[in-house]
């Protein structure tokens, strides 16, 4: 593969990456150099924060924090609109920093930057909806409620989208009037630092720093410190669970999670096989992020009737999936994020043939993509026995499930026979069959005739082991903040 070079002003091995504290460059005493996956080559030097570094950002943000919360709300969704703004303004260079740094396209990361912006901006569309409520609760009181912030949000967020989630998850704690600590994904920190670079020119000093560090030292101090009551997590279930641990050893925190999953589409015998195909290709999100995404709708679920049909024409559909280098315009899959997740995966895949799985396409790397490079190619696997390893845990990697079923209870047991419940898709003409089918599914977010896809507003969380609290929507701004209530005695 030919790789393109960057423009001058997106290259990043040639800069310092450093932390920004309250407007001001902070120096940490240990660093890490970060990789370009399709290349294997080290790209950048990053801050590898110790707990006395995420100790200074809190600092900061504490004493950021209590004139943003007497601002107004509105008021402050005009602050961080302004942040959207900027956001567009560097789309390109974002784009391309998550290209080099997570190895994800860069036609697919531009898409990503804009999400963010407009993610930003519904969420300062629904800032008066942190709006209290009065209650009749007596004749001789005012009963009302207020809407206060926590003070110093923690958000985690994970490497599979990183300029959308690093944007994108810090404007409703914002508009909430929280400061917000964000931690960076290890694997791919870069637009994340260069994020809150951004947000320092727009925004009131001290409101968003972005730690970054390897392992979990920084992350545990993040999560422990005092001064955080309130925790947003985006990441695997193992680490949600140690979040909880940690969070439970230092206090009372509110703690969302928003985990993995092993996502089901259910297609009945009456859906048209073409588009049900390609919902299901679609849904296990093999372009932008190589399926390395928790709401990858990664088991599909065919009636025995339809199997060959729907097979066929998702085998077709993956084998003209473009995997090349991320700055390639054309390409529509890069490689996975390091070389530890790509001998997972590539161990799944063999793990599932020796439970007896028919290797569709794919099951190992991409033609021509010669030796350098975590490339494994988009695979699909049929025959999978139900209850093998790889059908019931979650691969987070361009590996699809095919099995078949008779009748919808087993369709349904099947589905329901894992312990996430995150996302879930049913394909069928019958619409009663349709919301009937939905209803029985152990999932927080369903799609009907329909897969991948996110509506901003409507809220997006899971069921299980799947997490804890729900995004997307008004549900997540209000989530950030603390109800509190106030009885007035009236005169008589």
């Amino acid at each position: 593969m030919v790789v393109p070079e960057a423009p001058p002003a997106h290259r990043v091995m040639d800069r310092e990456w450093r932390m920004v504290v309250a407007g001001q460059q902070h120096d940490v005493a240990r660093r890490y150099v970060t990789e370009n996956p399709a290349t294997e080559l080290a790209l950048a030097e990053v801050p590898d924060c110790k707990p006395e570094d995420v100790a200074h950002a809190v600092a900061a943000a504490q004493a950021a924090q209590p004139a943003w919360a007497r601002t107004a709300p509105r008021e402050r969704a005009r602050h961080v609109r302004r942040f959207a703004e900027a956001l567009r303004e560097h789309r390109e260079e974002l784009a391309t920093i998550d290209a080099l740094d997570g190895g994800f396209p860069i036609s697919s990361m531009r898409l990503d930057v804009d999400a963010a912006a407009e993610y930003i901006e519904i969420m300062c569309d629904l800032a008066l909806g942190l709006g209290g409520r009065t209650i009749p609760a007596s004749a001789q009181h005012l009963h009302y409620t207020l809407q206060q912030p926590y003070g110093v949000v923690a958000r985690i967020v994970p490497y599979n989208h990183p300029v959308f989630f690093a944007a994108s998850k810090i404007a409703a704690p914002l508009v909430a009037g929280n400061s917000v600590v964000l931690k960076a994904p290890e694997q791919a920190p870069l637009s994340a630092l260069r994020i809150a670079e951004i947000a320092d020119q727009v925004l009131p000093p001290g409101l968003l720093t972005v730690i970054t560090g390897r392992g979990p030292d920084s992350g545990r101090a993040l999560v422990r410190h005092p001064g955080v009551r309130r925790i947003a997590f985006i990441g695997s279930e193992q680490t949600g669970r140690s979040i909880q641990r940690d969070a439970a050893d230092t206090g009372v925190k509110d703690v969302t999670l928003e985990l993995g999953g092993k996502n089901a589409m259910i297609v009945l015998p009456d859906a048209d096989p073409v588009r049900a195909a390609a919902g299901a290709v679609s849904g296990m999100n093999f372009t932008a992020t190589m399926g390395q995404s928790c709401g990858s709708t990664s088991r599909l679920l065919v009636h025995r009737d339809l199997a060959d049909e729907v097979l066929e024409h998702v085998r077709a559909l993956v084998g003209r999936i473009r995997v090349g280098e991320p700055l390639a315009e054309e390409t529509e899959m890069g490689p996975l994020i390091t070389r530890t997740h790509y001998d997972r995966v590539l161990g799944a895949i063999d793990t599932a043939r020796g439970d007896g799985a028919e290797v569709v396409t794919g099951g190992g790397r991409p033609e021509g993509s010669g030796d350098r490079g975590w490339f494994v190619a988009p695979t699909v696997l049929a025959n999978l026995p139900r209850d093998s390893t790889v059908a019931r845990t979650e691969i987070f990697g361009p590996v699809l499930s095919v099995m078949t079923f008779d009748d919808v209870d087993e369709a349904v047991d099947i589905a329901n026979g894992v312990d996430y419940g995150l996302t879930a898709a049913v394909w069928t003409e019958n619409v009663g069959a349709a919301h009937s089918l939905a209803a029985r599914l152990d999932a927080g977010y369903v799609w009907i005739n329909g897969s991948s896809r996110h509506f901003w507003g409507v809220p997006f969380g899971g069921f299980k082991d799947s997490g804890i609290g729900r995004e997307d929507s008004l549900e997540e701004l209000v989530s950030f903040s603390q109800t509190k209530a106030v009885n007035v005695l009236l005169p008589e």
